[in-house]
């Protein structure tokens, strides 16, 4: 055998073997999709905020895991509290995976309360997943003498309030129009980033947010006793808030359990990552499995340690199942709710 077939043959060899290894790598990757293409990130929340700063860590990392290794430009799209978002999902952008994004926890719920704003199914849309879920706290200056809920119903506590459809719009409405409660409202914030220096310029006297947004931009506030949490809420009662009434203790009735359960449903949708409805399933499984392998990138995982973002992910099936489970809550008990936060 001349020493030129045998290097053909070993070559060819070798060729065969990388075909059959394609698959390992998957067909996507194979494929190159996104090959010379930019991924148009939406952020569904102002600029310096924890969606904000979530959505930019993603992009940061998530590109590698998509073939062709796109690269991510964030935008940000604060209107109506993510609504804005959800809606440029469902109307305008392209249904090829070129553009996804993040917007605000409690955004999927606005078209189950009827809010005439959310021109979305959130049962179409195309869920990635969360990076985490949250538990919100109302908070007030400690100087201001609350000390529990309780006074909520006695006295008035001025809060910030970055938009409708966001936590600090919806929960301390809610918690007015179900338990007499006092919370006055100052609107206009773009995010919860502007309503902390409201706070430290007395212009506002506490807000209604997640604990992990608290602790990473005013890490101070909490142990020396700046700020003081009067009430915590979640899917849940978070494990390191064992001396914080829990929401639920507030309901009397079954029915203010299946209010409370629906209203602070959004702290287990997290931080939920979107596209378009009716994104082809292939591309959907690409976006769905370039999620996942970031929330186990290494780099990703030491940036979130840095950045104090709690990292708990929801894959996108788990987060689009929660989704429907929301959607069966009982219509009155939905648009009672909706009614109380619009």
């Amino acid at each position: 055998m001349s020493l030129r077939l045998k290097h053909f043959l070993l070559s060819s060899a070798v060729g065969l073997t990388a075909l059959t290894a394609l698959p390992q790598l998957s067909l996507a990757q194979a494929n190159g999709v996104f090959a010379g293409k930019s991924i148009t990130f939406i952020i569904g929340a102002g600029v310096g905020g924890g969606y904000d700063l979530w959505g930019r860590t993603i992009s940061k990392h998530m590109g590698k895991y998509l073939p062709g290794n796109p690269v991510f430009v964030p935008q940000n799209m604060p209107a109506g509290g993510g609504i804005g978002a959800a809606n440029h999902m469902a109307s305008v952008a392209p249904k090829d995976g070129t553009t996804f994004g993040l917007t605000t926890r409690d955004t999927p719920m606005a078209p189950m309360m009827s809010n005439p704003a959310a021109r979305f199914d959130p049962e179409k849309i195309s869920w990635i997943g969360t990076p985490t879920t949250e538990s919100n706290v109302c908070i007030a200056r400690s100087s201001l003498g609350f000390q529990s809920y309780k006074d909520l119903k006695q006295k008035t506590l001025i809060v910030g309030d970055t938009g409708a459809g966001t936590g600090t719009h919806m929960y301390p409405l809610a918690l007015n129009g179900l338990f007499d409660m006092k919370f006055k409202l100052i609107t206009g914030f773009p995010s919860s980033a502007d309503v902390f220096l409201a706070i430290e310029r007395n212009e506002v006297d506490g807000i209604c947010e997640s604990i992990d947004s608290v602790n990473d931009k005013r890490p101070d506030w909490l142990p020396s006793g700046k700020m003081k949490i009067l009430l915590q809420g979640g899917a849940e009662p978070n494990p390191n808030l064992k001396d914080i009434p829990f929401v639920m203790e507030l309901a009397s009735t079954e029915r203010e359990r299946l209010a409370l359960r629906f209203l602070y449903a959004g702290q287990g949708i997290g931080r939920p990552m979107l596209a378009p409805p009716d994104l082809p399933p292939d591309r959907l499984k690409m976006l769905r499995d370039a999620f996942d392998a970031t929330m186990k990138d290494s780099d990703f995982m030491a940036d979130t340690q840095k950045l104090h973002l709690r990292l708990e992910p929801v894959s996108g099936a788990k987060l689009a199942d929660l989704i429907q489970e929301l959607g069966k809550t009982p219509k009155d008990i939905r648009e009672q709710i909706g009614k109380l936060v619009n």
